[in-house]
């Protein structure tokens, strides 16, 4: 088989590249995470599709493929949020684990997937596991009132070896968009995604057009995607792929800045603990964030246990 035919068409550069079909892109993926091509093939096919950008329709092919390969948490007949994490701190704390635990706290089923993708970031992994909850090791069955999170192998091992193409080339590829956009569960979701500049918000919105996603899109602190607690982002929220905008962007000056920790996981947890037990205000766009997500994912079961952190 192999996948040269299709790096020879998204191969010819920004202005002389064609555009593959959803079912060709789903193949080349296929191919891809099921290891059946050469390591020059991955490097060739990453490359290309960094100088070429991917169409909603390639993305959507790209989400195929990726689908029928995760190991998906099973229906637990309530809507789980998704947040996938996978930027890091750089400058400000990561606190992609806030807004899941305070999702719980509110009788919110939440997965929270993801890897480390560079180095010198703090990742929500390391802040879950100084808040004491270690990452899954196989994927779990959610209930209301759990959050929970679950490293990238665990769904899909050959998807973690592609995003580690990174680390190689030094440059991202299809994967590094693809999980920000992929649904991990096999009953119904509402997923949070996330994007750093403009571009990355269009293309991510018409990919959701195009698969009829429910999901809420925001531009999140330093890519995570959670609210920057400076100041509120422009929220829309995706039903059926249908956008709305349901938060405007904060204008103006800021009047006074919170009070945020280092980015160091085990300063970013003493801070979370700190929101959950009141002694710090929950800040203003995330709590925003939080009721933005309730809205949508329409339940009403009480937390089915106590969060220990």
């Amino acid at each position: 088989m192999g996948i040269s035919h299709y790096i020879k068409e998204i191969g010819r550069g920004k202005d002389g590249a064609r555009a593959l079909t959803r079912d060709q892109a789903a193949d080349l993926l296929g191919q891809v995470l099921d290891g059946a091509v050469t390591d020059l093939e991955v490097g060739g096919f990453c490359l290309a599709m960094r100088i070429k950008g991917e169409t909603p329709e390639e993305m959507a092919g790209f989400l195929d493929a990726a689908h029928a390969r995760l190991k998906k948490l099973p229906d637990n007949g309530i809507t789980t949020v998704v947040l996938p994490s996978y930027n890091g701190a750089r400058k400000l704390p990561v606190l992609t684990p806030l807004l899941a635990l305070l999702l719980a706290r509110r009788g919110v089923a939440v997965l929270v997937h993801g890897t480390a993708t560079e180095t010198q970031r703090v990742f929500a992994s390391e802040v879950f596991e100084a808040l004491g909850m270690p990452a899954a090791g196989e994927v779990p069955t959610l209930s209301g009132g759990e959050a929970t999170f679950v490293p990238t192998e665990v769904l899909c091992p050959s998807l973690k070896r592609l995003l580690d193409v990174r680390r190689v080339v030094g440059l991202r590829n299809p994967a590094h968009s693809l999980v920000k956009l992929m649904n991990p569960c096999e009953g119904r979701t509402f997923l949070v995604g996330s994007y750093t500049h403009p571009e990355y918000a269009t293309s991510m919105a018409a990919t959701w057009a195009l698969t009829g996603s429910h999901a809420l899109l925001l531009r999140g602190t330093e890519g995570e995607p959670v609210a920057d607690a400076r100041r509120t982002p422009r929220m829309d929220v995706f039903r059926d792929g249908t956008r709305t905008e349901v938060q405007a962007q904060q204008e103006g000056p800021l009047a006074k800045l919170p009070s945020l920790p280092a980015v160091d996981a085990l300063q970013t947890a003493a801070y979370i603990r700190a929101v959950l037990d009141g002694t710090q205000p929950i800040p203003t766009p995330i709590a925003l964030q939080v009721e933005h997500i309730l809205r949508e994912t329409v339940q009403h079961e009480p937390a089915t246990h106590a969060l220990a952190i």
